[in-house]
């Protein structure tokens, strides 16, 4: 009798285990609660499970816009540390698409884990040789001999560097995904958003008829554009009709002390002051780039060379850019987003701002912690702005209830 009970009680547990770990027969998968929650076997940390997609990609955002990120395979991780803290912080709410560029096919496990960190449908976006590599005018010896001999510039040995801000200068706008959108918001790996997002920025522009907005303004270094302003003089002088009337370009040439606490600025061998939005993080209308004026501009500028035979960057192209050919009023300064990328941060510097929005401004880099806004340094070119540019907008004057 005990064999035959020993017997009953093995087949028993037997089917027990058999129900517990049985494989779904339905075609769609098991949510990871029903696979792996109360009373199922423990994965393994090399284990894999199929999840259902989340309930929905729909995008909630009243707006023709998409969030941009240029990228390379490698930077998958600093990739989705950038989308988490958007996701997080604004996106989770309005589920924009995201569009992924790269010069090289993504991989297949870059697509995957990118669409499982998006709110909103994803893209990933092959960018065609001709818009990336250097146009047939560029004399490839006289490239590869300024690239030798740039060891002292930053970045100024890479060529794929000169490539991607030749193609964040007059090529991004034109990728064939980014055809179907008005507005971006242009993302950069491994970077982290402070705040939260209380309201849609893509329709606070929209609303107020603003181009373009952005969150720190910094020096350029001189030594990545040393025929730059020239250049752009020379592009003045014979399109004079494309400047706006209402431009900013006292912002850019101007030098008084008085707004930097009579520190000296940043010397420079020309009238521009070297001042510039810094273009990794940028909120804008698409069409603004797409415009005969920005085009003619950015056309002037690719085939003098400088792109290639220097290292232009793309913040200082887009800054001038906008300086010149676009009406000041209509560039916006989002002083109530916390931004942080290696090695300057931006953060509402108002306490009842940053409790409100739920800001943490504090940033790690070389284990050092930073905690102060760039904007208050003596260095930054906000304080140039809001005298020359659109303008200080206080916190009374703005709406942070929308």
């Amino acid at each position: 009798m005990r064999s035959v009970y020993i017997g009953i009680l093995a087949i028993y547990y037997y089917y027990i285990y058999k129900y517990l770990t049985a494989t779904p027969t339905s075609e769609a998968p098991y949510t990871f609660s029903e696979q792996v929650g109360k009373g199922k076997p423990k994965l393994a940390s090399n284990s894999y499970v199929d999840f259902k997609s989340p309930p929905s990609h729909e995008k909630l955002g009243k707006e023709n816009a998409t969030i941009v990120m240029l990228v390379r395979n490698r930077e998958l991780e600093s990739a989705l540390s950038s989308m988490r803290s958007l996701e997080d912080r604004f996106n989770r709410n309005y589920h924009y698409p995201w569009v992924f560029l790269n010069d090289v096919p993504f991989t297949q496990e870059f697509i995957d884990q990118t669409r499982l960190m998006a709110s909103g449908e994803v893209f990933h976006e092959l960018i065609p040789a001709d818009d990336w590599n250097p146009p047939p005018y560029i004399d490839e010896e006289k490239l590869n001999e300024n690239l030798v001999n740039s060891s002292n510039v930053i970045y100024g040995g890479s060529r794929s560097y000169r490539n991607m801000c030749h193609f964040n200068s007059g090529f991004f706008f034109r990728q064939k995904k980014l055809m179907e959108y008005d507005w971006y918001f242009r993302v950069e790996p491994d970077v982290q958003y402070l705040c939260d997002f209380d309201y849609d920025p893509f329709t606070y522009l929209r609303e107020t008829g603003k181009i373009y907005g952005f969150v720190t303004a910094i020096h350029e270094y001189e030594n990545t554009i040393p025929t730059l302003w020239p250049t752009v003089e020379k592009f003045m002088s014979e399109y004079p009709h494309l400047l706006h009337p209402n431009n900013s370009l006292d912002y850019i040439t101007t030098n008084e002390t008085e707004l930097n606490y009579l520190v000296p600025l940043v010397n420079s061998s020309s009238s521009y002051n070297l001042c510039h939005f810094w273009s990794n993080f940028e909120i804008g209308n698409l069409n603004f780039w797409r415009s005969e004026a920005y085009l003619t501009y950015f056309n002037y500028l690719s085939k003098s060379g400088g792109f290639h035979y220097e290292r232009w960057g793309d913040a200082p192209i887009h800054s001038i850019g906008l300086n010149l050919l676009a009406d000041k009023s209509k560039i916006h300064h989002f002083d109530d987003i916390g931004y942080y990328h290696a090695p300057y941060m931006a953060c509402p510097t108002s306490k009842d701002l940053r409790t409100f929005k739920r800001c943490i401004c504090k940033a790690e880099m070389n284990g050092e912690i930073i905690t102060e806004p760039y904007d208050v340094s003596i260095y930054s070119c906000l304080s140039r702005w809001w005298r020359y540019g659109s303008g200080k907008k206080f916190i009374s004057e703005v709406d942070y209830h929308r």
